[in-house]
């Protein structure tokens, strides 16, 4: 990126963080009015100061009557202070919180209607990262920011006024050099806001390796990839340290430099002042009070340059963010789009075709028609489109070309949660939420009692092993059924479809994880279930596409058979070459 592309994308994220800013409003403008009240009573403090030492009229004659009033009124000033500090503090807080927390719900309200094709390529890592690490450390610059800058900027404002009603001269002096301070300060924080943009770049790449470790450590351990695992993460995390390093190297540049000129400003008074007060033209008192307010003065640059950085890892922050929330989401549903009602199961495909990537082709002038109750069987060598059809028929992807019609109704003119609701599915992937066993087997029927849930655990063969668990159906089990095996995980996912009873049915290897016995046991409880319902079934034992009505065979994206299972063995075709050659099971392994 180059320096006006830098430029223009920094300035466009301001102001889309201001945009958020502006919708807590009364917390803003509290704060700045307090900044005020503390800098006033802050500049209000030197003066108190000087008058205090002026109260001493020459040696062993002290004014104490009026030193004790002064004492006073500074003890009030700082409680008043005080308060007006921790007020601020309150405000700033609540706009950072009200702020991120919008965010994160905009965020989460995207992800919700991002395309699949967005949330296969993405790393959940990497976008998990951006919704946990990224708005936290915006939230921390937000905060740290608001609190410097408020007070900061009308801290010097307010000091160079009372500096000039003090003496003219002196206050000359300290503005021709303060300059120096900001220049110094800038020219660093151009130079560090793409390295912190490189940094939370490499941040969540190192999260969604993580994550993708984490997740899969059975995995890596059956085929001993600990070291190679561990080798990757030590090349990412040596990058992320090259780049961390750098940008704070740079970033820590600015707060030392800034000081050194803010000590030249402090010398110069000194200096001038002295002789100020030699020539009579400035009492003590005043010089300790001027001394006072060119310290005050230089403070905020010193505080200032040193939340520039965080500045800038919280804009390079939110600029992840921001592109996040405005990824393009998916095709909203049509203006007119119906809710399918009285669905019977009539499915018919008309000349799809489909591709993830334009240059690849998959599926190209797909034809199908499904009476409503019949079993569809499908089967294919692995990349021929099997679950590609799945994801198309549920519409969690769009056909490129073509129309997929249910009830001769086109998907694309339905809502998406009509069609849905209209298709029940078990994955040979299982998905399962933090929560009860109870809760699992309900997600599709929030409504279901505990006796529908139990008598869908029944039909799943899931009942027995639920009663063994400590609380029954009321055992907590953590974050994708933590706890259980992978078949128990299975007849769960089974049990919450035999609770909805939807009038299609999706199975995609459904049984895979289950063991013999209990496959028997499914298989009549499924032949049962799929009674009058429209099935589609992923397999490839023998003993699942037998009883299929149709069974379609998939190559390339196309269906270059179809018909039944003795039909297609007496065709001698390419689903009698995948039996014969032992490509479908006749067994479980």
């Amino acid at each position: 990126m180059d320096a006006r592309k830098e430029h223009t994308s920094k300035k466009e994220t301001i102001r889309k963080v201001l945009r958020y800013v502006g919708r807590y409003w009364y917390y803003l403008i509290g704060a700045i009015v307090l900044a005020l009240v503390v800098v006033v009573l802050t500049l209000f403090g030197p003066i108190l100061n000087g008058w205090a030492i002026d109260c001493i009229l020459e040696k062993g004659a002290v004014d104490f009557e009026r030193l004790a009033q002064i004492i006073k009124l500074i003890i009030i000033v700082m409680i008043l202070n005080a308060l007006a500090q921790w007020l601020m503090a309150r405000c700033n807080n609540n706009l950072t919180f009200y702020v991120s927390r919008d965010i994160r719900n905009d965020l989460m309200d995207r992800i919700e209607i991002l395309p699949f094709r967005f949330l296969d390529a993405k790393p959940t890592g990497d976008i998990t990262s951006a919704m946990i690490a990224d708005v936290d450390q915006f939230a921390d610059g937000l905060l740290l920011g608001f609190t410097q800058l408020f007070t900061g900027v009308i801290t010097i404002v307010g000091t160079l006024l009372f500096m000039f009603r003090q003496n003219v001269l002196i206050a000359f002096v300290v503005v021709v050099v303060t300059p120096l301070s900001l220049f110094v300060a800038s020219f660093i924080a151009k130079r560090t806001y793409h390295l912190f943009t490189r940094q939370a770049f490499l941040r969540g790449k190192q999260t969604a390796y993580m994550d993708e470790i984490i997740q899969n450590q059975k995995v890596v351990k059956a085929y001993s990839h600990e070291d190679e695992a561990i080798a990757t993460f030590d090349e990412m995390n040596r990058e992320f340290e090259k780049v961390a390093r750098k940008a704070v190297f740079f970033s820590s540049l600015t707060n030392p430099s800034t000081r050194f000129v803010n000590n030249i400003v402090y010398a110069l008074v000194v200096v001038f002042g002295a002789m100020q007060v030699l020539a009579g033209r400035m009492s003590v008192g005043q010089l300790s009070c001027f001394l006072n307010y060119a310290s005050q003065y230089t403070k905020p640059f010193n505080e200032i340059s040193a939340v520039m950085a965080e500045l800038q890892n919280a804009i390079a922050c939110a600029a992840r963010v921001f592109s996040l929330i405005e990824e393009t989401p998916q095709i909203p549903e049509s203006e007119h789009a119906v809710r399918l009602t009285d669905v019977k199961g009539h499915v018919s495909l008309d000349n799809v075709s489909f591709s993830y990537e334009p240059e690849q082709k998959l599926i190209e002038e797909l034809n199908l028609d499904v009476e409503p109750g019949q079993r569809v069987a499908i089967v294919g060598p692995t990349g021929c489109g099997k679950t590609t059809l799945i994801n198309l028929l549920m519409r969690f992807y769009d056909v490129t070309a073509g129309s997929i019609q249910v009830e001769n109704v086109d998907i694309r003119n339905v809502t998406r949660e009509s069609l849905r609701e209209s298709y029940g599915m078990v994955l040979q992937e299982t998905w399962l939420h933090a929560g009860t066993i109870r809760e699992n087997i309900s997600m599709g029927k929030k409504d279901a009692t505990l006796e529908e849930v139990v008598a869908a655990a029944k039909a799943a063969h899931c009942h027995s092993f639920i009663k063994q668990l400590p609380q029954g159906y009321d055992t907590p089990m953590g974050e994708d059924g933590g706890g259980l095996s992978q078949g128990q995980r299975q007849l769960l996912c089974i049990a919450r479809v035999m609770l909805c009873l939807p009038p299609m049915l999706i199975l995609d290897e459904a049984t895979s994880s289950i063991d013999t016995r209990t496959e028997l046991k499914i298989q009549n409880a499924f032949a049962k279930m799929m009674e009058g319902r429209t099935s589609f079934i992923v397999a490839h034992r023998l003993s699942t596409i037998r009883n299929a009505d149709i069974i379609l065979v998939m190559k390339d994206g196309h269906i270059i058979e179809k018909g039944n299972h003795e039909q297609l063995l007496a065709r001698n075709g390419f689903y009698a070459k995948l039996y014969y050659s032992g490509k479908m099971e006749t067994e479980k392994a």
